[in-house]
């Protein structure tokens, strides 16, 4: 009887620290988005951490990659899990790091929105990148910490550079 309470409160102190661990990566805006762009990068055969990623997302959050062929734009709307689900894998097993190069920030009330140009490598070496573009962020600070709400992005391609303003 003993042994299964100290189990169960060795389990709640364990869980408490780790969501405090947590709590510091979403304290600011600045955190946020560092951890976004930390969670997802690695090197090959690195296992990112899934839980951290998810801890970042409001409920029903979305990440809407978008797609332009040859005749009109095409969105894919995923769930954090659906994310790891379709692209987990491919980060562990190939490697990919990405970072912001540019940050443009409009705030009101509860609701910020970023345009957070990125840069993608296959190494944390690499200095050319193999991708760069846009994630839109639309975040909400709830007064303890900012949440992902949604993050819709676009790679850039000869059709659609990167405007110079945002590269600054």
């Amino acid at each position: 009887r003993r042994l299964l309470c100290f189990s169960i409160i060795f389990l709640s102190l364990n869980i408490t620290a780790q969501e405090n661990n947590y709590l510091n990566k979403v304290k600011t805006l600045d955190a946020t988005l560092e951890t976004l762009y930390d969670v997802i990068s690695g090197d090959a055969g690195v296992k990112r951490n899934w839980d951290l990623f998810r801890y970042l997302f409001v409920e029903n959050a979305k990440l809407i990659p978008t797609r332009i062929n040859d005749r009109s734009p095409s969105l894919t709307f995923l769930t954090p899990d659906d994310y790891i689900e379709r692209s987990g894998n491919w980060l562990e097993e190939n490697g990919f790091f990405e970072k912001e190069i540019a940050r443009k920030v409009e705030t009101f009330g509860t609701i910020t929105h970023v345009f957070s140009t990125y840069a993608s490598f296959r190494t944390s070496k690499d200095t050319e990148p193999f991708a760069r573009g846009i994630n839109s962020i639309q975040l909400m600070n709830d007064g303890n910490r900012w949440w992902i709400v949604n993050i819709y992005w676009l790679n850039e391609s000869k059709k659609h550079p990167l405007p110079s303003i945002y590269l600054k």
